[in-house]
């Protein structure tokens, strides 16, 4: 208050002092031309630098759009993902492995699969409404730190209805050369962990419902998006009949190996 009283009190001064000064001041005559410094300059009407008057001010480069963030995007941090996870636990389950066969497990799903997936309902390109609703508010930071937090996870074991062993052992490891059906683990491995580089997803150990449901979801309607990998499984799928369906999803979820899934390590 004290510093505001004084600086009133000051430009009070300051315009009476100038007040006076114009009353002591002789009038110029009416035909004092006017001042040569009312002349255009070079640069007058350009924003001036202003260390150097009368100068046009340097202007900073734009960096391309994008750019900043694609900067500061940084491996995905497991330990920031473990924080930013808690809103998935209520479907997926805290570890990852969800218990309600209708959503999928994700402990174990690499991390460039999960962040892409992410991006793709949060564009729209993928579509759930549910999922839409969660994927808007994250950046691309926290995709890529949730997917680096479930990568750490040992997804649970299943068991395989026996009665479907064979064929679904068939189909994912040697697929079905007459009908054109390639062998699954040519893209998802020999133990169903996927290819993180090729953003293929880890399948073994997950819910034979959901295999079940995403493969016919494939087979009756075609790609659900417009992703070089949904086409590969549509056309897929539509080969496959509802024996096929089902005996390669109950085999998907029996099959896993002893040893865990390596662990991302978490970021400094």
């Amino acid at each position: 208050m004290k510093f505001r009283h004084a600086a009133a009190a000051i430009t009070a001064l300051l315009v009476m002092n100038a007040a006076a000064a114009q009353t002591a001041a002789p009038a110029k005559p009416a035909s004092t031309p006017a001042p040569a410094a009312a002349e255009a300059k070079p640069g007058a009407n350009a924003a001036t630098d202003p260390a150097t008057p009368g100068m046009p001010k340097a202007e900073a480069p734009t960096a391309p759009a994008g750019a900043e963030a694609t900067a500061a995007l940084k491996p995905g941090d497991a330990t920031a993902g473990q924080g930013k996870a808690a809103v998935c636990g209520a479907c997926h389950g805290m570890d990852g492995n969800s218990t309600d066969p209708q959503y999928p497990r994700l402990a174990g799903q690499n991390e460039q699969y999960i962040a892409a997936q992410l991006a793709a309902f949060k564009s729209g390109k993928r579509m759930n409404p549910i999922m839409m609703g969660f994927a808007q508010p994250l950046s691309e930071q926290d995709m890529h730190d949730l997917g680096a937090y479930f990568a750490t996870k040992a997804s649970l074991p299943g068991v395989a209805d026996q009665a479907l062993v064979e064929q679904g052992q068939t189909l994912y490891r040697q697929g079905d050369l007459a009908r054109g059906i390639p062998a699954c683990m040519a893209c998802h491995g020999p133990d169903g962990r996927g290819n993180p580089g090729a953003r293929y997803p880890q399948v073994g150990s997950q819910h034979a419902k959901y295999v079940e449901a995403r493969l016919k979801a494939w087979h009756d309607n075609g790609p659900q998006m417009d992703d070089p990998h949904n086409k590969i499984m549509a056309g897929i799928a539509q080969k496959l009949d509802e024996k096929d369906i089902a005996a390669v999803a109950s085999y998907l979820e029996g099959l896993h190996t002893n040893e865990p899934a390596a662990a991302t390590p978490a970021t400094p």
